[in-house]
């Protein structure tokens, strides 16, 4: 299922790309001065966010379709090439550290698998089939969802991942920088901010890039939230894998709790190391068991265990 069109029809698809266009306002980039070539990126890049807050209808969708899918025990699965991939792999890789979750609810699929993270594999994202195929090895369910990264829009490994997901009832996702083009998403939801022209013509890597990202972090970061895995705008769910994050527990726990350094220590004890269970502990005055209890019947909602 490798793209085996002609040249000259890929050629003509990529014509109707907006990120494959010139940028009239940089179209002299080559006369700029180092500070000047600054100004310009910068000024571009501030079109991106503008561009993404437009799609947040859509991204209310695909937050929404996460959710869903997510408390019905399905996973996520980003799927991409070069840059967009690599995106999806560093979303999916924060995800355990910051919301505690299991490494195998959110995974990143990239085209040329690991050794593409770290330099590029010319080719594998003509190759629909690998992802489908690195799909199937995941088992792919119906209650799982899929996200096609592509910021052309005709990326074949992403393109093939999505059709392998709606094949087998997954949700599906589109993320890409052309709102338009020859290539018919056929998904249940399309995010497509448009961002304009590259600085740099074709270079993805930057706006569209950019708009990825920003993307990525708001359906990940809203379906924790909306699953219970934040109080207030504190992360209760985070892993202490480290000093760092052993010390932005106690600083987490301080802040729910009014609690002094002093004090972190022994509460998280008393409460197994968990800083959810400790901050119902303090906040209600409960015990550890009473805690737990609160906690499972509000689904891990540390504001409505606290209430209850």
């Amino acid at each position: 299922m490798t793209d085996r069109r002609s040249g000259k029809a890929i050629f003509r698809e990529l014509g109707t790309l907006v990120t494959e266009q010139r940028n009239p306002r940089s179209k002299n980039l080559d006369r700029l001065s180092t500070i000047q070539i600054l100004k310009l990126m910068n000024q571009e890049d501030r079109r991106v966010p503008l561009a993404v807050g437009r799609e947040i209808p859509n991204i209310r969708r695909a937050v929404d379709l996460v959710v869903e899918r997510l408390a019905r025990g399905g996973r996520l699965f980003y799927v991409g090439a070069g840059t967009s991939g690599r995106l999806g792999v560093l979303d999916a890789t924060e995800c355990p550290p910051t919301f505690g979750t299991p490494r195998t609810l959110v995974q990143g699929i990239i085209a040329g698998g690991r050794r593409a993270l770290v330099r590029s594999v010319e080719g594998s994202e003509d190759d629909a089939k690998a992802s489908q195929l690195a799909l199937k090895k995941r088992r792919l369910r119906e209650r799982d969802i899929v996200v096609g990264i592509m910021a052309s829009r005709r990326t074949p490994y992403a393109l093939g991942a999505i059709e392998y997901g709606r094949a087998v009832g997954a949700g599906t996702i589109a993320v890409t920088a052309n709102p338009a083009g020859s290539v018919a998403l056929k998904c249940d939801v399309v995010i497509a901010p448009r961002v304009g022209p590259e600085v740099l013509t074709g270079s993805t890597r930057l706006k569209a890039g950019t708009a990825q990202k920003l993307v990525l972090n708001m359906i990940t970061t809203g379906a924790m939230v909306r699953l219970g895995k934040v109080y207030e705008n504190l992360m209760v769910d985070l892993r202490t894998a480290s000093r760092k994050l052993e010390e932005r527990t106690k600083r987490v726990f301080m802040n729910a709790t009014g609690a002094s350094y002093a004090e972190t220590g022994p509460w998280l004890k008393r409460a197994g190391g968990s800083l959810k269970v400790a901050i119902v502990m303090r906040r209600a005055g409960v015990t550890r068991a009473e805690a737990k209890r609160r906690l499972k019947e509000a689904q891990g909602w540390v504001r409505e265990a606290i209430r209850s």
